[in-house]
């Protein structure tokens, strides 16, 4: 989704000029999540192949199986074949650990114990403090691709009155904050729903369950980050 992000704000040919630069461009999680993306990441990936930039990526998905369970999936069809036939498949077998059942989420803490927490776990720290429905307002109106500038120099959050998220654009935007968190490894306070609770099962189940329990796991560790010391 970074590379998705990238073009949307510098443009394809700006971001083909500035990839072309490298010997080696690696993607981890690459995932498609609509025929747009797919065939901009199937030209983008052309282009650099031909530019001699070497292609390394990881996926839960088999390259011939990306966008299987996706909104218009027949449409992935050729574009699909075109991406698995420029890489060589290296199988890593074995269940994904995130179809194992979610991790035991922490007890979300009362509003009233926030004050404390904070205290005993980020004192003297730079935290953002947010209620979340604001938190969720907010982000609708800055790129994704800037929200690892969004949460630069911070230390730690926390998010009053977390609730579940029941619109997919949204809950797909939360996806990439949750990622660029635990790309950081910024810890977590929150009261209201349980992480395991922020999205609803037909999300959980639909076609970017993968997503989505790849961002409840990762919040919940962060969570888990978050309550490590006892409020004094």
């Amino acid at each position: 989704m970074e590379y998705t992000n990238l073009v949307g704000a510098l443009s394809f040919r700006k971001t083909v000029e500035a990839l072309s630069h490298y010997k080696l461009v690696c993607i981890d999680e690459f995932e498609l999540d609509d025929p747009g993306d797919t065939v901009l990441m199937s030209r983008l990936m052309r282009e650099l192949a031909d530019a001699g930039v070497k292609l390394a990526a990881t996926s839960n998905t088999l390259p011939g199986s990306l966008g299987d369970g996706r909104f218009a999936a027949v449409d992935f069809a050729r574009e699909i074949q075109v991406l698995a036939d420029q890489f060589d498949v290296i199988r890593i077998d074995g269940e994904d650990f995130r179809h194992r059942g979610l991790p035991a989420a922490p007890a979300p803490l009362k509003n009233s114990q926030l004050a404390a927490q904070m205290r005993a776990e980020f004192d003297g720290k730079t935290v953002a403090e947010d209620e979340f429905s604001s938190l969720i307002g907010h982000l609708a109106g800055v790129h994704p691709s800037r929200y690892r500038q969004l949460i630069d120099g911070i230390d730690g959050v926390v998010w009053r009155n977390v609730e579940t998220i029941t619109e997919q654009a949204v809950a797909l935007r939360f996806v990439v904050l949750a990622d660029r968190l635990y790309d950081k490894d910024v810890p977590i306070l929150a009261s209201g729903v349980p992480f395991d609770k922020l999205f609803t099962d037909e999300m959980m189940h639909g076609g970017y369950t993968k997503k989505y329990f790849r961002a409840v796991s990762r919040l919940t560790a962060l969570a888990r980050e978050g309550q490590n010391h006892e409020p004094s």
